[in-house]
């Protein structure tokens, strides 16, 4: 397996941003918004998927299939176990995002479960059976904000977004699942950016079919196309995940506008004693003052915020990332 870089230069995180936005934009699309040739795009691009830099997928969306239990994890630890439970947890097929919180105890897990009775397994079973594990504490997500998903680092400029996701349009209020539709979404997770050639491969049907149900698939909100980067790289260097109280008549407001701010990445309702997480991705420290000061304190329906700074992204959208676990210098 390739090694990651280390960097890019501006082209680079300008591609990146593009398809981050739109993960499955052409390389020509790619080119029209940035004002660069298709060659450009290419030549800088292909490296960046064959070293896996950039990493193409997709993530269910848990509200289209009923089985699924959205559910987020706050897990306190031993420190010198941390990397150990991390790693354990971003095995896991169902897991989204296991983030490492500031003070080196705290795990943050978004979960995707199979159903009730294996939620009730994690809760009930193999969390109290895991000695290091000293406590936790469980939400459900009710709502995810959609907006984001077009979110592309603040790099675009909000004329260069608009081309790419012009709108976030509501799903059509029923879905109606095709058999073969598990086979499709597998590949898409696999690599999002298969051609309509290999996925119809995959799934036995013809290329027009397959561009047809795809983009049912995205349009209806059953999946989101997504493209796995290390934020680093594109000068994001303070993360961190907000647990915010909002006035209940508020929820949706709040969320929505939120949702558009070019430094949020993620949004969504939850259960428990805050009623909003989302997750902030800013250059330094003193943009993410900024940004709670200017932002978060103009929001007039706000009664609580708890910050928690990211120490470090072990999975993202349900991929690990490479040499993403600090090692402790402690023994364990």
């Amino acid at each position: 397996m390739q090694k990651v870089r280390h960097d890019l230069d501006a082209t680079d995180r300008r591609i990146t941003a593009v398809l981050l936005a739109s993960p499955r934009a052409s390389w020509r699309r790619v080119a029209e918004v940035l004002g660069v040739s298709e060659r450009t795009v290419v030549r800088r691009a292909a490296p960046l998927f064959h070293d896996r830099t950039l990493r193409a997928t997709a993530v269910r969306n848990p509200a289209r299939f009923p089985h699924l239990i959205p559910t987020v994890l706050r897990i306190r630890c031993r420190p010198n176990r941390i990397a150990t439970i991390a790693t354990g947890l971003a095995r896991r097929p169902d897991t989204i995002w296991v983030d490492i919180l500031g003070g080196g105890d705290e795990i943050c897990v978004v979960l995707f479960v199979n159903g009730r009775d294996a939620r009730n397994k994690l809760l009930l079973h193999d969390l109290p059976a895991t000695a290091a594990v000293r406590s936790w504490t469980s939400y459900d997500l009710l709502k995810v904000f959609p907006v984001g998903f077009a979110w592309s680092a603040g790099v675009l400029s909000r004329e260069e977004s608009g081309q790419l996701w012009p709108s976030v349009d509501a799903p059509a209020g029923t879905f109606t699942p095709l058999p073969d539709d598990e086979a499709l979404i597998d590949a898409l997770v696999e690599d999002s950016r298969m051609t309509y050639g290999e996925l119809a491969r995959r799934t036995g049907r013809t290329p027009r079919s397959v561009r047809h149900r795809l983009d049912a698939l995205v349009e209806g909100h059953v999946v989101r196309l997504a493209t796995e980067v290390d934020l680093s790289l594109l000068g994001v260097h303070a993360e961190a995940l907000l647990w915010i109280t909002a006035d209940p008549g508020a929820l949706e407001e709040t969320g929505q506008l939120l949702s558009r701010h070019p430094q949020v990445r993620f949004t969504a309702a939850t259960t428990g004693s805050s009623s909003l997480l989302v997750a902030v991705a800013a250059t330094d420290l003193s943009a993410l003052y900024t940004f709670l000061t200017a932002t978060v304190g103009a929001l007039p329906h706000i009664s609580g915020l708890e910050v928690t700074p990211i120490l470090a992204g072990v999975k993202r959208t349900g991929l690990v990332r490479p040499a993403s676990i600090p090692t402790p210098r402690w023994p364990s």
